[in-house]
């Protein structure tokens, strides 16, 4: 039997192709949704981009037939604009409310079909709560979602014989073939780091990524003198300096909390890879100014003075970095960020402008990746030209944005859609290094 799946407005914002991911079944439409789009649609933000976007095709869907008896779409469904129900709700619910509006119409449908299952969907917590508490099915709209400890880590640790690891050591590789055994029954991901560890020493390891194309264990690279001045501190940031070094992996993703290193391994291995081998004409720092593309005219002075609150992160981590060169006596010392930005070497911006835009041969670095929804991280890693390179860092436990969450933010989306592909690599951080003080307030609080 068809299902009639009724819409909630937070559903259209966050994907306006929501009408098309249900299947060969009944799609309603509230009219009280669309009076709340039409509220969206002069906005420049994401949410306005979405509106208008459904609208317009909602619009284009007039000429097969009239919206308010149905109107087929290819793969089968009807979509359908109801213009509300008129089941009484308790008193507490104020019909003056969109929300207990399409909580009334659904409550409707189901008293007049009750055969037919009737289906609520909305990404609003307590929405899906109340609905449940009358009878309503609700659910959360969630096409792709990934829990945070379901996600690929991007790393493991294989108990192998003694003779592998030394073989390891001389040769520097190992066949796939001979770790198959301990790999388990999934095999190994392209571009998967490994701890190999001797199953009866344990402190007899070895640390290698997976080459999918040479079907063999490589080993990392390890610049002797560091990066900037940076050197590794643990096993998870030395397979995220490997993956960011490896000019091969075009896609990168670093996912981690507060303090482990993430925009800072990143922002020096791009330093490195721009600014001294010339590998990429220019890095590229961006943060979203949340909400993405939100109006930042609120702020008084220039562009620069109106980023300054936003981008003052990646600052402080470019003037760590160059603090390190200079106490280093490295190559760079001397060279401050504002130099470097003149000289076009360097710039940090935010995403609002990004869509359109074709970025060739850069070093692209985001930061706070964790609140972008799919769609803008699709818009995102789709603007890379050629011999350009993206890093994607956050954590998906700090999340600022009301219409993603831990498991369908755009980040987690992209580690689990990649994570089968050579052109990319991920890396889970758990193993905070920036203090004591951070480390504990990350685990306690």
């Amino acid at each position: 039997m068809r299902k009639a799946f009724i819409l909630d407005t937070n559903v259209l914002l966050f994907d306006p192709q929501a009408l098309f991911k249900f299947g060969n079944n009944d799609i309603i439409v509230p009219i009280v949704v669309l009076e709340e789009i039409d509220r969206f649609k002069r906005e420049m933000s994401e949410n306005g981009r979405h509106a208008r976007l459904f609208s317009r095709k909602l619009d284009e869907m007039r000429a097969d037939g009239e919206l308010s008896k149905g109107v087929r779409i290819p793969n089968g469904g009807m979509v359908t604009v109801e213009l509300g129900g008129n089941h009484p709700l308790p008193v507490e619910l104020q019909m003056d409310k969109a929300d207990n509006r399409i909580l009334a119409l659904a409550i409707s449908l189901k008293k007049e079909q009750p055969k037919r299952p009737v289906v609520f969907v909305t990404k609003d917590v307590n929405l899906r709560i109340k609905a449940d508490a009358l009878g309503v099915l609700a659910e959360d709209y969630e096409p792709s979602s990934v829990e945070p400890d379901q996600l690929y880590a991007g790393a493991a640790t294989l108990a192998v014989d003694a003779h592998l690891v030394d073989e390891f050591y001389a040769q520097k590789r190992l066949a796939f073939e001979k770790i198959k055994e301990f790999a388990g029954p999934t095999g190994l991901k392209p571009n998967q780091y490994l701890i190999l560890r001797d199953s009866a020493n344990q402190t007899h390891t070895a640390m290698g990524r997976f080459s999918k194309e040479l079907d063999c264990v490589v080993p990392l690279v390890k610049p002797v003198e560091g990066l900037w001045g940076i050197f590794p501190k643990n096993a998870e940031q030395s397979f995220a300096m490997d993956a960011l070094l490896n000019d091969d992996i075009k896609l990168v993703s670093l996912v981690g909390k507060a303090g482990t290193g993430k925009t800072l391994l990143a922002i020096a291995a791009g330093l490195a890879k721009t600014v001294d081998e010339g590998i990429y004409h220019r890095l590229l720092v961006s943060r979203p100014v949340f909400p993405l593309g939100k109006d930042i005219g609120f702020l008084p002075g220039d562009i620069e003075e109106k980023l300054n609150p936003w981008m003052q992160p990646i600052y402080d981590n470019i003037d760590f970095l160059f603090g390190a060169t200079s106490a280093k006596g490295r190559r760079g010392a001397g060279k401050g960020c504002q130099e470097l930005m003149n000289q076009g070497l360097l710039q940090i911006e935010p995403l609002t402008y990004i869509r359109g835009r074709s970025i060739p041969q850069q070093y692209l670095i985001v930061d706070e990746s964790q609140n972008l929804t799919p769609h803008e991280i699709k818009t995102i890693v789709t603007r890379a030209g050629d011999d350009t390179k993206i890093v994607l860092t956050g954590d998906s436990f700090q999340i600022d944005n009301p219409y993603v969450d831990s498991a369908n933010n755009g980040l987690v989306y992209l580690v689990d859609r990649f994570k089968d592909e050579a052109i990319s690599a991920h890396i889970t951080l758990s193993k905070g290094e920036r203090s004591k003080l951070s480390e504990l307030a990350s685990n306690l609080l």
